[in-house]
């Protein structure tokens, strides 16, 4: 049954990347929040530190919505979903407001996300080098696609009183209202390094700092009331919100069965006879689709300041596929979640705490034995380097026969892949979207069956298969396949 989702909202977009989107949304979440709104934080695109500040700002997990990587149809639900009960949602975009997918049109722009959910948009505009020129590229951006609404703008690092006259004189000849004026206000950036901004985990004090003054900040230059009046004029939204029970439920009547072979044209780093079946495959579940009766398996999930790379839909589906979550911090616990029958360890920043990972003896060695037992172990990006023999010369948990390094070159963008070998995650064949962001390069050994093999933009194969693991460079969102958490947690099941 479709219902309607009448949550007043606003996108916040920008003409480029560095305008000043992050500071305005940030901004506008903790100022709401601070009248006592309940404001729903969302982020248009893969990135998952925007949404530590978003969550840090409002008190609520801050959810992504990405149309390559779940597809245009989940957009709104997954929108419902996260803003259920809400006063407002705020969405920031990404990149400029037409930017998306390379070579797809408007695929997972922040126009298309817009659209799909019938929000008004705010452009905030990086004024410091302009006057008057403003009023054009304003102009430009509200013409070039007559379905993406432009409500207002937010004008950002003002120099003086008079350049704001200057720009407010241009915007009013060309009929934009003027929604904020902020001044220039080094003092509350947060600070960057090789992957973007620092996350909310590894400076939560200053964090807390930084996101009062941007409140602050908003509160002093922003028509408040302005901006929610324009994001009541959102329409109703027909959709059926997402929930994680009834996307396992879909998953478990419509999963194929998927062929094992790899993709043509894919080159293989490593001969075929070094595949190996994964025990969990052959444990007895019905095409590894979710766990079997009796207890409720544990699932460790890292965290801490060295993995912070989460979409807040993994935890839930994991949860409804029957597993019980259990956070666990690899700089800080010498041990493993009691109980724990499966193990995943996501994105992050391992290369900044390589000496106290690798310090941590004995929860390496803890998890090279859940490993080397067969148990199913699900690691991304900062997981594989992680799980590897070494990174950057400090000694790792050694579950991979690779050696991982930083690297000047940034791997950067979105990937269509299909599973070349069955793993406790996917069955061969499966097919998803996902995203490679990282600085770092694995130097492979053999003994193991790759995870993924790309199909665009590029062909090749990527990560490791072997046993119970599978890790791999690639960002995947869960959303658009849940059948990978019923399966991980029926493999986690099985375990005695």
């Amino acid at each position: 049954m479709v219902t309607s989702v009448n949550v007043p909202r606003l996108v916040i977009a920008a003409p480029s990347s560095g305008s000043g989107k992050t500071t305005v949304a940030t901004g506008l979440m903790a100022a709401f929040s601070e009248r006592g709104l309940a404001v729903s934080p969302h982020k248009a695109g893969p990135d998952y530190i925007d949404p530590g500040y978003h969550a840090l700002a409002t008190g609520r997990p801050g959810r992504n919505l990405d149309a390559f990587m779940c597809g245009p149809e989940l957009v709104a639900p997954l929108f419902a979903h996260g803003a259920a009960g809400c006063d407002l949602a705020v969405v920031e975009g990404v990149m400029g407001l037409y930017d998306g997918a390379a070579g797809r049109g408007e695929l997972a722009s922040t126009a298309q996300v817009a659209k799909l959910l019938r929000a008004p948009v705010v452009l905030v505009v990086d004024a410091s080098s302009q006057s008057r020129s403003v009023a054009a590229l304003v102009h430009g951006f509200a013409s070039f696609d007559p379905q993406v609404r432009l409500g207002g703008v937010i004008l950002n690092k003002v120099g003086s009183d008079r350049h704001e006259v200057m720009l407010r004189e241009a915007l009013e000849e060309a009929g934009m209202p003027v929604l904020g004026v902020l001044r220039r206000a080094p003092q509350v950036a947060a600070p960057s390094r090789h992957l973007g901004l620092v996350p909310v985990a590894e400076r939560r004090a200053d964090a807390l700092d930084s996101v009062a003054a941007l409140a602050e900040q908003v509160r002093a230059g922003c028509d408040l009331d302005a901006l929610m009046a324009l994001a009541r004029t959102a329409p109703a939204l027909p959709c059926e919100a997402w929930s994680p029970a009834t996307a396992l439920a879909h998953s478990r009547r419509s999963a194929p069965d998927p062929a094992p072979q790899t993709p043509e044209g894919l080159k293989r780093p490593r001969p075929a006879d070094a595949i190996s079946q994964n025990p969990a495959s052959a444990a007895g579940e019905a095409r590894g689709l979710g766990p079997s009766p009796g207890p409720r398996p544990v699932v460790a999930v890292a965290g801490g300041a060295a993995f912070t790379f989460s979409y807040a839909e993994h935890a839930e589906l994991l949860t409804a596929a029957g597993a019980d979550v259990v956070a666990f911090d690899p700089l800080r616990d010498e041990a493993l979640p009691e109980g724990t029958s499966g193990l995943v360890i996501g994105g992050g920043f391992p290369e900044v705490y390589a000496p106290e990972l690798s310090a941590n003896e004995p929860l390496r060695a803890a998890v090279a034995a859940f490993a080397a037992a067969g148990g199913p172990l699900a690691a991304e990006c900062a997981g594989l380097l992680y799980l590897a023999r070494s990174l950057d010369g400090k000694p790792m948990c050694g579950v991979l026969d690779a050696d991982a390094r930083m690297s000047e070159r940034l791997t950067l963008g979105y990937r269509e892949a299909v599973a070349v070998s069955d793993s406790a995650l996917a069955a061969a064949g499966t097919r998803l979207r996902g995203h490679e962001f990282h600085r770092t390069v694995v130097e492979p050994g053999a003994g193991a069956a790759p995870a993924w093999g790309f199909t665009h933009p590029e062909r090749r194969v990527e990560g490791f298969v072997r046993q119970g693991v599978h890790a791999s460079y690639l960002h995947t969102h869960w959303a658009a396949q849940p059948s990978v958490a019923l399966r991980f947690v029926g493999a986690a099941a099985a375990r005695p």
